[in-house]
């Protein structure tokens, strides 16, 4: 059992990953919708407009929760947080439109391992030999994608979106961190609202050279991500609160089957054998480094 320094809650670990993975389970939708307005109407307006509406949901969300003002802290993680975010998201939806859904998220399955050797170089974490292994194995299993996407003879903009989504998954790492802290400053509610918010405000400063105001047609799509969007960082913000980093960062593989099925339905992509190998080497390699640690620990003492 773990209680949230900001709820003072007792919740089961069993609750916690349940709702961590219900969390991924609705972004994994959201990014199905995400890559379809991508192509509709490119990476920035598509991120744009729905993080405007995600502003509004967070403020309801913020609301909902009684969170009251945040905290000096809590504005500094909130910022940092969506900084990177604007980041990682730009990256990887930019990515997504030229890669397969599950070949793009087998591949930011290295971010939990990068998250450890972030700790361990920025914070000072121990970091045993069992996840420098660990670690050249996921290498392993990325180069194992990329093999197989060579021999599909790949156009230039699919290795392009392959580099995006890989530099996406560095930033995920910091993001990992970052959420950690940021779970344990603030609820859920604000969580989502303030992560909009800076997203939108960062987006918006190169809106008078990129903007263009979507069709009809493309509303009910931002409406419908915007919503997954707000609800999945709300879950899993609650689901975070409440349960360690190392522990709960395992839901994130539940992601390749829902893309993989989604990519297939909506998109006609299909799983080459190759990705799938990659995948599971990176998985399996995780989930070793990570057993039993919780990768923020040491920056929430450190913060304190």
């Amino acid at each position: 059992m773990r209680s949230s320094p900001v709820t003072n809650r007792v919740v089961s670990p069993a609750l916690a990953f349940a709702i961590a993975a219900l969390g991924i389970g609705l972004f994994s939708m959201m990014d199905a919708v995400m890559k379809s307005l991508v192509l509709a109407i490119g990476v920035y307006n598509a991120l744009l407009w729905r993080q405007m509406i995600s502003v509004g949901l967070g403020a309801v969300a913020w609301k909902l929760g009684k969170s009251g003002r945040p905290s000096g802290r809590a504005l500094k993680l909130h910022l940092a947080r969506g900084l990177v975010t604007t980041a990682m998201a730009v990256l990887f939806f930019w990515g997504l439109a030229r890669v397969p859904m599950a070949q793009a998220i087998s591949l930011t399955y290295i971010a939990p391992i990068l998250a450890l050797l972030l700790a361990a170089v920025t914070l000072g974490e121990r970091v045993g030999w069992k996840t420098f292994v660990a670690s050249i194995a996921a290498l392993g299993g990325v180069l194992v994608v990329m093999i197989g996407q060579g021999r599909e003879v790949p156009e230039p903009e699919t290795f392009h979106g392959t580099l995006a989504i890989l530099g996406s998954a560095v930033l995920y790492a910091v993001n990992l961190v970052i959420a950690r802290l940021q779970s344990q400053a603030a609820r859920p509610g604000e969580i989502a609202f303030f992560q909009a918010l800076v997203i939108t405000a960062t987006l918006a400063l190169a809106a008078p050279w990129l903007v263009v105001v979507p069709e009809a047609a493309q509303l009910p799509k931002l409406i419908l991500a915007a919503g997954l969007a707000t609800a999945s960082l709300w879950l899993l913000g609650w689901a975070y609160a409440h349960g360690d980093t190392g522990f709960l960062a395992t839901t994130e593989y539940t992601s390749f089957v829902y893309a993989a099925v989604l990519g297939f339905l909506v998109f006609g992509e299909r799983v080459s054998a190759f990705t799938l190998a990659g995948a599971a080497i990176i998985v399996v390699a995780c989930l070793y480094a990570a057993r039993r640690r919780d990768i923020a620990q040491t920056s929430i003492e450190a913060s304190a």
